[in-house]
């Protein structure tokens, strides 16, 4: 129990309250009298009376504008207002008492501004003065941790009203960069510069900075994070501000930074045009929707009102978290009751499953996410890899072109290019599928969309970072050199969906991933903003140790994103289209015939054999670790008869 919450009934509470504002407001209009020569007892019984009727019915009007409905501890501007109102108010009533008891002649008309600043002080100084005592009572009993708030702009004057009435923090300063805001006094915190910070560190104990400054650009909030990096405290951050007026969190809710401030990426606002053309008003499928590509390409699609959106999945908890998700979305979205929305489980490997599902809704889109993306787990699956991520892309697409798909996008990735890993190469031939089929008739519109990293996404290090980091660590790194493309999951969907309606059939999009990051660099940095020092190998000083475990089978230091140096610009700065070579598909169809009759005769060779002559740069580095395979050699299976290959008309 709070120590402001004291064991009485609300009605008692409230009698307390009228007693002693009935003796304040009495009070007020007795030393009015006094101020200005007279006496208060000297006037005559009709006086009284009317005054006593006055004061009650003062305290009915404080009663009806709210004022008992405040709470001590939270006055704010708010009941300043209402205090003001009924303060006047009873002004006026005090005014009417005194006129129809009080002869002209002894009636003072500066008793009632006089009274009206009494009865202001009395009753609103008083409760002032009790929550600065019981805070200070609090603060006593329970010490919250002192804090720097950086940003003394609104954002950073609600985030420190929030926290005054909090009990985990006390801002004891701000900082702001602006020279103009420097040495003033925003509500009884100073303001510093950030060249003073280091001395408030140490001066008041602080372990957390907390940045107010959702305005600014992840340039902007990198340049600052940088500054603080080196500093011996956790810096948090309060939500951006698109966040904070869209209501999905409050001011005053701090949290870890964002990954994409440590990369500094500002996004390009997204074209209006361009996300709609291949949504709005459409039937959509997006495979692979319970994924982290899939479910973000999902959330993006319904804010552009499809007639349509069918989600297809072979995971079964995946599928039911983003429908239900999508289903609450859709009641806060206007005209979301007129959106569809169909969950279906199946593989894309099944082609009557496609075709039945792409005829039955009559689907015009597809985004194609269905794949097996993490590397080493394909290094151990290598036959469920080439039938998911080849066929697969295969199934789906010759269904599109069957049912007259208008568009076929498919989600792609860096590792695609000169692979060393059988997920990267996987991914490759899936996008050599689609440019060859683009060569022959139909009226599908075929393309990919290859980039990098994903923040976010299952597989990102930065919350495995963020677990090891609040563990005490390790935090693992597998190379001191390798480095990653970054980008939001946000920011990757909205770009796939913009690339596709520019497709004119068979391109190949490379999103603008900016520099590539060094993930050891990346880890140090969090290491730091979550107020650790990095242990030195040799003296073992510090607090969390980096630990490099070496690249996984398949890994390699540095990813690429296209294949030769023909790129070209398209309408949206952020999306490149290569122009790289292909196999036509005279040429492809005798290599997939072969991979499949592989795949059937769990033929690890003959995969290899093919995936190298298709693939350009295929190179397969160490030992196959694929368990179903070495369990093959032990025991072989027979060898399988006239497979009927799935790419055959």
């Amino acid at each position: 129990m709070h120590l402001y919450n004291f064991p009485l009934s609300r009605t008692a509470k409230l009698i307390g309250l009228l007693l002693a504002d009935g003796v304040m407001l009495v009070g007020a209009l007795s030393l009015s009298f006094v101020l200005l020569g007279g006496e208060f007892g000297a006037q005559n019984q009709l006086f009284y009376i009317y005054v006593s009727v006055a004061t009650a019915f003062s305290l009915l009007v404080f009663m009806r504008m709210g004022v008992y409905r405040a709470l001590i501890l939270y006055l704010g501007l708010q009941f300043v207002f209402q205090l003001l109102k009924a303060v006047t108010f009873t002004t006026c009533l005090i005014a009417a008492a005194c006129f129809l008891s009080l002869t002209p002649e002894a009636l003072d008309y500066s008793l009632f501004p006089i009274f009206w600043m009494l009865a202001l002080l009395f009753t609103g100084g008083s409760r002032f003065l009790v929550k600065v005592m019981t805070q200070a009572l609090i603060q006593n009993f329970r010490p919250k941790e002192p804090v720097i708030i950086y940003g003394a702009g609104s954002s950073g004057m609600q985030l420190l009203v929030a926290l005054q009435n909090g009990d985990q923090y006390l801002p004891v300063a701000f900082v702001d960069d602006s020279h103009r805001m420097i040495g003033s006094m925003v509500h009884g915190i100073r303001v510093y510069s950030p060249k003073s910070l280091y001395e408030l560190i140490e001066s008041w104990s602080v372990r957390q900075i907390l940045l107010a400054i959702p305005s600014a650009t992840h340039a902007e909030r990198k340049e600052i994070i940088n500054r603080l990096e080196h500093l011996p405290v956790h810096v948090k951050t309060v939500p951006d501000l698109f966040d904070m007026v869209s209501g999905k969190v409050e001011v005053h809710e701090v949290r870890e930074i964002d990954i994409e401030d440590l990369l500094g990426r500002d996004t390009v606002p997204p074209s209006e045009r361009l996300l709609g053309a291949c949504i709005t008003g459409k039937s959509v499928l997006v495979t692979g929707a319970g994924g982290s590509i899939g479910s973000e390409l999902c959330r993006q699609i319904i804010n552009v009102n499809p007639a349509r959106l069918v989600l297809l999945d072979s995971s079964e908890f995946g599928l039911y978290e983003i429908e239900n998700e999508l289903r609450k979305r859709l009641e806060t979205i206007d005209g979301g009751a007129a959106i569809e929305v169909a969950a279906l489980l199946g593989s894309v490997c099944n082609q009557r499953h496609m075709e039945n599902l792409i005829e039955t809704f009559r689907i015009e889109t597809i985004y194609h996410a269905a794949a097996y993306k993490q590397v080493p787990m394909v290094e151990r699956n290598i036959f469920e890899g080439v039938s998911n991520n080849i066929f697969g892309t295969l199934v789906a697409a010759r269904a599109a072109r069957k049912f007259g798909v208008r568009n076929f996008v498919l989600i792609s990735t860096d590792k695609a290019v000169r692979p060393t890993n059988y997920m990267g190469a996987t991914k490759r031939l899936a996008e050599q599928v689609l440019q060859a089929m683009a060569q022959g008739d139909g009226e599908t519109k075929f393309s990919m969309v290859r980039f990098g990293n994903v923040l976010g996404s299952s597989g990102s290090v930065v919350p495995l970072f963020r677990r090891q980091i609040s563990a005490g660590g390790p935090v693992t790194v597998t190379h001191p050199e390798v480095t990653r493309y970054f980008m939001t999951v946000q920011e990757a969907a909205q770009l796939v969906i913009q690339a596709g309606a520019m497709a004119a059939g068979g391109d190949v999009f490379v999103l603008d991933m900016h520099e590539p990051i060094r993930i050891v660099d990346l880890a140090r940095k969090m290491i730091h903003l979550m107020g650790y020092d990095i242990r030195d190998g040799n003296t073992y000083r510090g607090d969390i140790a980096i630990e490099y475990t070496g690249l996984r089978p398949g890994e390699k230091l540095r990813e690429e994103l296209m294949i030769g140096e023909s790129v070209t610009g398209t309408e949206h700065p952020k999306i490149l289209r290569a122009e790289e070579e292909t196999l036509l598909w005279e040429r492809l169809e005798p290599l997939l015939a072969q991979l499949e009759q592989a795949c059937g005769n769990f033929d690890l060779d003959g995969i290899q054999q093919v995936l190298k002559e298709a693939v350009d740069g295929f190179d397969p580095k160490g030992e196959v670790i694929d368990p179903l395979w070495h369990m093959q050699q032990e025991t072989p299976l027979p060898q399988q008869e006239n497979v009927t290959p799935l790419f055959k008309e």
